[in-house]
């Protein structure tokens, strides 16, 4: 079946149209609403928020017209459930978002406050960005996909079963998802898991993401005397475990850039010159990238381009280091201990159970004997990528053709989405990508913003997805 005449498309889905461009102001003002509710699920001071955050969004579930609303309690945080099966011989599409948000810290780099969200405008974005905490990483992507289903539900439009499941523990690690998805596979059945939790190229270049990277994630600790010490007294006489911790992390790497851990390689899948070609078409900008980041020149991998050390490299950064005097003023100090978290990003093949005993193995044989070596890993998660000969994809890629006038450039993401894996083990279903975001919308970072352009053409782009992918599903099944 050929769908490649777009204005039938258009023709199909009129009315969800309509409604869309009559109510953007409306879709909006509910996304800045909900927006306002600091809902950072890392810090327990705001449990209270994340609860309200989840009513909320129950209650508006159930205002437009979904059944079967629930607020599912789990160990952590609550998950928010709500359906609208219209006929069981139809495909269902399984919609996957999560309503907490990361910390806003540091406060004071925000140039308005994190949940009072502002729209301004930018050079990337002429029509104005919303700046929140949230608003693309999750929540505006998120809700994307509620105004898209009340779009085509009002306007009688909705051509297949939909299901909603939104957690408030992803950036958290989702420590309960999974024992949920566990305990609920036949309320959660379906056809194809949907997701807008990734980016695009630019908004002049749609792109889909067909791969994610896994996760190792660690805090190492360093401990040497048993109490401060004087560092005139004792320095030069005891390990000082700052010294010890900081040589021990620039070991990780050589002067090729290479993770220098025995075995971290061994499986890595390498890719051939002609998908590394494809990857290259692109469009990079090295120039734009460091002036993005005021930086001179890139640093990576030797042999890889900026694009493909993101993306297609395992990688290992220090996310975080601490031990000894930070105050004001000077404190001559020879710590106890020292402090690091560090992640590890993963390629096909390798797994995060692997990477963390590679990685703890060698960080404890590293350690000279005058300190001791704690490892403790957190939560980690497998790397994943998806056909693009799917009838997913195609659907997809037809949606984004509709509303951006060009087809979609399939990229890999260097981030990591660890329950993608974990629903394809649980539920045995792909997840299909669609993201809205871009590189630059400062996520888990001050100042985090969310194009008023990408929250409305990914409003606009869902309906055609919903109604390609059901119209292939269809087209197969006879």
């Amino acid at each position: 079946m050929n769908f490649r005449n777009f204005e039938s498309q258009k023709n199909s889905m009129k009315n969800t149209q309509d409604y869309i461009q009559g109510n953007k102001d409306k879709f909006l003002k509910e996304l800045v609403e909900l927006l306002r509710i600091p809902s950072v699920s890392a810090d327990p001071i705001y449990k209270d928020d994340v609860a309200h955050c989840a009513d909320e969004l129950a209650k508006h579930l159930k205002e437009i017209g979904l059944d079967a609303v629930e607020i599912c309690p789990t160990a952590g945080h609550p998950i928010v459930y709500a359906e609208k099966i219209i006929d069981s011989a139809l495909p269902t599409i399984l919609v996957y978002g999560h309503y907490d948000v990361q910390p806003a810290d540091p406060i004071e780099l925000w140039t308005s406050p994190p949940f009072e969200p502002v729209i301004k405008e930018t050079p990337i974005h002429p029509m104005g960005a919303i700046f929140a905490r949230g608003a693309c990483d999750d929540k505006g992507q998120m809700f994307m996909h509620v105004k898209a289903f009340e779009a085509m539900l009002a306007s009688n439009e909705l051509p297949c079963n939909v299901k909603f499941m939104i957690e408030g523990e992803e950036e958290v690690g989702s420590p309960n998802l999974a024992i949920y998805v566990k305990e609920n596979k036949a309320k959660l059945a379906a056809d194809i898991i949907l997701v807008s939790d990734t980016g695009m190229l630019a908004n002049d270049v749609p792109s889909i993401t067909t791969g994610l990277r896994g996760l190792s994630y660690v805090e190492v600790e360093v401990v040497g005397p048993n109490r401060d010490l004087h560092s005139g007294l004792y320095g030069g006489c005891v390990a000082n475990p700052i010294n010890i911790l900081t040589e021990m992390i620039a070991s990780l790497h050589d002067e090729n850039g290479r993770i220098t851990i025995p075995g971290f390689y061994d499986t890595v899948q390498e890719l051939s010159i002609e998908e590394r070609s494809e990857m290259a078409k692109a469009p990079f900008s090295n120039e734009a990238y460091c002036k993005a980041l005021n930086i001179e020149e890139t640093h990576g991998e030797a042999t890889y381009s900026t694009m493909e050390r993101g993306s297609i490299r395992p990688t290992l950064d220090v996310n975080g280091i601490w031990g000894g005097y930070i105050g004001e003023g000077a404190k001559t100090v020879i710590a106890s201990k020292a402090q690091a978290k560090i992640s590890m990003r993963l390629v096909p093949h390798q797994t995060s159970e692997e990477i963390t005993e590679l990685f703890v193995k060698h960080f404890e044989s590293i350690a000279p004997k005058s300190v001791r070596v704690k490892v403790h890993p957190h939560h980690g998660g497998e790397p994943v990528v998806t056909p693009t000969d799917s009838i997913a994809y195609k659907a997809a890629s037809l949606s984004y053709e509709t509303t951006f006038g060009k087809k979609p450039i399939p990229v890999r993401s260097g981030g990591s989405i660890p329950i993608i894996a974990m629903f394809e083990q649980e539920l045995g279903l792909k997840t299909m990508m669609m993201g809205f975001g871009l590189d630059s919308d400062a996520i888990h970072s001050p100042n985090e913003h969310f194009g008023l352009f990408n929250y409305y053409r990914g409003i606009e782009t869902i309906p055609y997805f919903f109604s390609n992918y059901t119209k292939l599903m269809l087209n197969e099944n006879v």
